[in-house]
């Protein structure tokens, strides 16, 4: 019999040392490299891209400044500090990424866009800078510009970043200048967004884009016994987290997300009684982070109440926020199927 745990009960606190010692390729992407890539033939742009990241990836081991240039700061060549692979969903930019963090020594972080953003949060500006001036190599998935605050945060960042040293990897749907289209004013903010952009080299990567389908059927809802004895099914060791839906949403509101990887250490799987629609786009956007990991930890769903495809209203899903909102929906599905396929 498993044993029950509740997430509304955890209360995880997190250093800085253990904040930054997080943000590593998840257990999906832990193993991957630059072999276990598959070019597709049919699209010279992905070889390619594996041949330029592994120069990158020489470039990020080769030997810092020392003596003279480094006590009086040599800059770097004027080639730019960062490399932006740029393509559809499915074509392995994840792979990738994760593959030149493994190919890379010394000190380095990977993380998503938002999970930078939350550090920031969590940190302060100056502190998170101050955290990863050290840092050889910084890499950076999903990089998207939500809103005008997360525009101005992540340029500045990743200047002071680049200024440092840093090298900088990130990968995204959107070319770097036009981050932030169709989500706010860019105009507004078109200086910020052009300087981030002229920080990169962009490597387009060609494949079947995934972005136009619709989104896989949610499978449908368990009833509340049999959450309750299926999240008891699982077998002896496994730790599953039961939870009232409302009171896990309650809940996420005091922790902060960049603390979230730490909220579900040790769980196996969730068990969630009386899904809602989450009306409150601030309400939304946290639990997209816990969905991003989950996902990243492989956690099964068994979850009752609405479907996992009617979490977010149909505002949210048309709104500028729409892409978070798919992936989180299609990635909560994914697990629900697992948790369907685990139980009696």
């Amino acid at each position: 019999m498993a044993t029950i745990e509740h997430l509304t009960q955890r209360t995880p606190q997190v250093s800085v040392d253990e904040l930054l010692d997080g943000f590593f390729p998840s257990q999906r992407f832990g193993s991957v490299s630059f072999e276990s890539y598959r070019p597709d033939p049919k699209q010279p742009s992905q070889a390619a891209a594996v041949k330029e990241l592994r120069t990158f990836a020489a470039g990020v081991n080769a030997p810092e400044p020392s003596g003279f240039r480094k006590l009086f700061g040599a800059k770097r060549d004027q080639g730019r500090a960062g490399i932006y692979l740029d393509g559809g969903f499915g074509v392995g930019k994840t792979h990738l990424l994760s593959s030149l963090w493994h190919a890379t020594s010394g000190r380095k972080a990977f993380g998503t866009f938002v999970e930078y953003t939350n550090l920031v949060g969590a940190l302060s500006f100056r502190r998170t800078v101050d955290a990863l001036s050290s840092y050889k190599l910084v890499c950076i998935d999903e990089f998207e510009l939500d809103d005008p605050g997360d525009t101005v945060l992540m340029s500045r960042l990743m200047r002071e970043l680049a200024d440092a040293g840093v090298k900088l990897a990130a990968t995204s749907n959107t070319l770097p200048g036009s981050l932030g289209e169709g989500r706010f004013a860019a105009v507004d903010f078109q200086r910020e967004i052009q300087v981030l952009s002229s920080q990169f080299d962009v490597i387009r990567i060609d494949g079947e884009d995934y972005r136009h389908r619709g989104l896989p059927e949610a499978p449908p809802p368990l009833t509340e016994q049999q959450v309750r004895r299926r999240a008891r099914n699982f077998p002896d060791g496994t730790v599953v987290a039961e939870d009232q839906f409302e009171d896990l949403i309650t809940h996420l509101a005091g922790v902060h997300p960049s603390r979230y990887r730490q909220l579900i250490d040790g769980i196996d799987a969730v068990a969630w009684h009386d899904v809602q629609t989450i009306t409150e786009q601030a309400v939304a956007l946290r639990f997209v982070v816990l969905a991003d990991r989950l996902y990243d930890r492989d956690v099964p769903i068994l979850a009752s109440g609405a479907p996992l495809s009617e979490l977010f209203t149909p505002e949210m899903m048309s709104g500028g926020y729409m892409k978070k909102y798919y992936r989180a929906v299609s990635r909560l599905t994914a697990l629900a199927r697992q948790g369907g396929d685990s139980g009696n």
